[in-house]
């Protein structure tokens, strides 16, 4: 009965497991096996280079500034997405004015609320960047034309040109763009939160600021924690990529001032036929998002709270 147990789950185990080691494990071993390649990507010729290519990326200016995009994206991405997803989350569930049957309820009209948050994330991050790209326009777009209109003509940024402000930029495009899901998806916990607990609170006298850091917080702590890890894992791979490829110029901006490592991946592979030395910062940029992953799961992990 044991045997034919293990055969069973064994059976269900085997597809997957194969169909996850040839799409998944085999193209990262390939891609391992190619960083230490001399290819370019346009032939099937190539030689073993050893760790020529990895000597070449810790001595290249671009791949560091690249990193170093990627890395801040990482960080202040989900800090401030998240932060503002859960301000939102929390006014549009518990933040409203006591009424006459509830203790505990939303801001007026917070079910439009939530359909206007949601709505950029139906829409394409390539359309977004497009919009966004033609808003920062320093000659015909909205900003610096709402800028003249109010008197600060003086003041008209070159947005995407400047190098101090590109990437800056870039950010809040995607922190627009992604914010209304994680209000969506931190409303659906709050939720599920019983209503005692806030009404409990209140009549001891606690603030919303208090049952935030106290009750709401602390309960939807794994579901934070997991949307960190995601929103880290899109500011290092393929939103970022898209929103600096399509707004920018270059793409990559004035002295590589927007340049992120899934860019520079691409540019060296397709623009300069150099595929060995890619696959190469592309095992760079899986480190960097494996440590971001392990840190964040590492740093978040707290005992789990039931109710």
């Amino acid at each position: 009965m044991q045997h034919g147990k293990y055969r069973f789950i064994v059976g269900f185990l085997a597809a997957p497991l194969a169909l996850y080691a040839i799409f998944v494990i085999w193209p990262f071993a390939q891609s391992i096996y190619y960083s230490f390649t001399d290819w370019t990507g346009l032939s099937s010729d190539f030689q073993m280079v050893g760790f020529d290519n990895y000597s070449r990326m810790l001595d290249d200016d671009i791949f560091w500034k690249s990193l170093q995009h990627s890395v801040l994206l990482a960080l202040l991405l989900p800090l401030v997405t998240l932060g503002l997803a859960l301000f939102f989350a929390f006014m549009l569930n518990v933040g409203g004015r006591r009424r006459k049957n509830a203790a505990v309820a939303g801001v007026r009209g917070s079910a439009f609320y939530k359909i206007a948050y949601f709505f950029p994330q139906v829409l394409s991050i390539v359309i977004v960047a497009l919009l966004f790209q033609f808003a920062f326009n320093p000659t015909s777009g909205m900003l610096n034309a709402t800028l003249k209109a109010v008197g600060l003509k003086s003041l008209q940024p070159d947005w995407l040109g400047d190098p101090d402000l590109a990437l800056y930029c870039v950010m809040v495009v995607l922190i627009w763009s992604t914010v209304g899901f994680f209000v969506v998806l931190f409303s659906a916990g709050m939720a599920s939160i019983p209503k005692d607990f806030y009404e409990a609170a209140l009549l001891d006298g606690a603030s919303r600021i208090t049952t935030f850091f106290k009750i709401t917080l602390p309960l939807l702590w794994d579901t934070v924690q997991s949307g960190w890890v995601y929103m880290g894992i899109l500011a290092l791979g393929v939103e970022a990529f898209t929103a600096v490829q399509v707004m920018t110029v270059g793409p990559g901006g004035p002295d590589y001032s927007t340049t992120v490592l899934p860019l520079y991946v691409y540019q060296t592979a397709f623009r300069d036929a150099q595929a060995g030395y890619a696959t190469t910062i592309g095992v760079g940029l899986l480190i960097v998002t494996m440590l971001f992953a392990a840190i964040v799961m590492r740093l978040g992990r707290r005992e789990r709270l039931e109710f």
